[in-house]
């Protein structure tokens, strides 16, 4: 399942503290569509790709600089959804539906929402090309695409989820099965997976573990339950400070960690998830489970792919500072889609969009931009149903921490800030 501006009604929070955590709210190839239409106009001043968590603040952000005429939005999407709350939702704290809220309403007023999809973006002519061969310019363009998922990389998915004991918090059509998964648990193995690619919220695949153990010992069946995390990384976080607080807790609540094992294939039918050993190529073992939660491999959007604002991956190549294209001035980037070597959170969206709207007004001035972007992201890495510790670091690994409290501990306060205020912030003010 990407960002810009913030307006702080509390000058004490960093602006990434209002999102925290999971990614945008760039919709998948899972994403409910509308037909494609003929936009208002041929050009705008200010065009923006993708109407998710990235694409409708920083729209709101250039309406008040250019004028809401001047400005649109280019997103298939007719439901816009806010994503950090899934992990919740798969752990049965929340209703799907609080999540979400039509598309057209949290679009800017006046700004015009083109409900179509992109096919290529031509910086070299100052245009992209939408659905039926519908050609749009701009002065400047605003690339907010998101991330993509792909679960047709793992063998036997997406069918797979057709069958019980396994879900994913990342999909609106699979989060509700994880919560039923958790559940029916009876007795076995429940693992959880961390794919061999980058992922929005680096912190997810883990916090549906610690709430499915949380409810487990509340429903006397822990004991049960043989808890096993995946992960294709080499560490649990990969900020020393919080990594340290996350194996504490493994290590409390008896939870198995397998090091370098990515996810390769799902035998739903018989309930066999079977993972390669990253240090031995080619090796792979089976594991029988009794719940399955799967983490996808993701991806750039495949618009993005090949194309000239993209790096060779595919991620659209901005300034790690300013997210100012490397090659096109006029061009800028926000969140997951980026190549910015930070984690893909909302909060780092959060964070970015205040210094990419100052580039930006810079740039219409033709002035170089001068504000600069540290990295800030943050993941509220949920540990129970109240308890939350609150990652929050930079470009370095080094903690950038908000309050005056060791935020590496778990606390009821943080659950809260991330389970009620969060939320509230971001429909009511991130998002305006």
């Amino acid at each position: 399942m990407s960002a810009i501006g913030v307006v702080s009604s509390c000058s004490c929070l960093r602006p990434g503290v209002w999102l925290l955590k999971p990614g945008m709210q760039k919709m998948s190839s899972f994403g409910l569509h509308t037909a494609a239409r003929c936009a208002a106009k041929d050009y705008y001043e200010v065009l923006v790709l993708g109407g998710g968590t990235g694409g409708i603040t920083m729209s709101a952000r250039m309406k008040r600089k250019v004028g809401a005429g001047n400005v649109a939005v280019v997103e298939p999407s007719k439901t816009h959804y806010y994503q950090p709350l899934w992990t919740l939702v798969g752990g049965g704290a929340k209703q799907l539906a609080t999540s979400a809220r039509p598309t057209g309403s949290v679009m800017p007023k006046g700004v015009e929402w083109i409900k179509s999809r992109v096919t290529a973006l031509d910086p070299d002519k100052n245009c992209v090309w939408l659905e039926n061969d519908i050609k749009i310019s701009y002065k400047y363009l605003i690339i907010a695409l998101g991330i993509s998922l792909h679960y047709e990389k793992i063998k036997g998915l997406p069918e797979g989820f057709h069958h019980p004991k396994i879900g994913s918090n990342y999909s609106v059509h699979t989060v509700e099965k994880t919560w039923k998964a958790l559940q029916d648990f009876k007795e076995g193995n429940a693992i959880f997976t961390f794919p061999n690619t980058p992922v929005k919220c680096a912190g997810a695949p883990q916090k549906i573990m610690y709430l499915s153990e949380a409810y487990w010992r509340k429903t006397g069946k822990r004991s049960k339950a043989n808890i096993m995390f995946n992960t294709s990384l080499g560490v649990i976080f990969g900020v020393k400070k919080y990594a340290g607080a996350l194996l504490e807790i493994i290590k409390e609540r008896n939870i198995a960690v397998n090091y370098k094992r990515n996810l390769v294939e799902v035998r739903a039918d018989k309930q066999e998830a079977v993972f390669e050993n990253l240090d031995k190529p080619g090796v792979t073992e089976v594991h029988q489970y009794e719940m399955l939660h799967v983490t996808p491999p993701m991806g750039p959007p495949d618009v993005l792919i090949n194309s000239p604002v993209s790096d060779e991956i595919g991620w659209v190549d901005v300034d790690k500072e300013t997210l100012q294209h490397k090659k096109y001035p006029n061009v800028f980037g926000i969140g997951d889609c980026t190549n910015l070597p930070t984690s893909k959170t909302a909060a780092a969206v959060a964070a970015q969009s205040g210094v990419l709207d100052k580039t930006i007004s810079l740039v219409m001035k033709n002035q170089l931009p001068t504000k600069k972007y540290d990295g800030y992201t943050s993941c509220p890495l949920v540990t129970g149903y109240n308890k939350v510790i609150l990652a929050e670091f930079d470009y370095d690994g080094q903690p950038l921490e908000t309050f005056p409290i060791d935020q590496s501990k778990e606390r009821v306060t943080m659950y809260h800030m991330k389970a009620d205020m969060m939320p509230f912030l971001y429909w009511n003010a991130l998002l305006k």
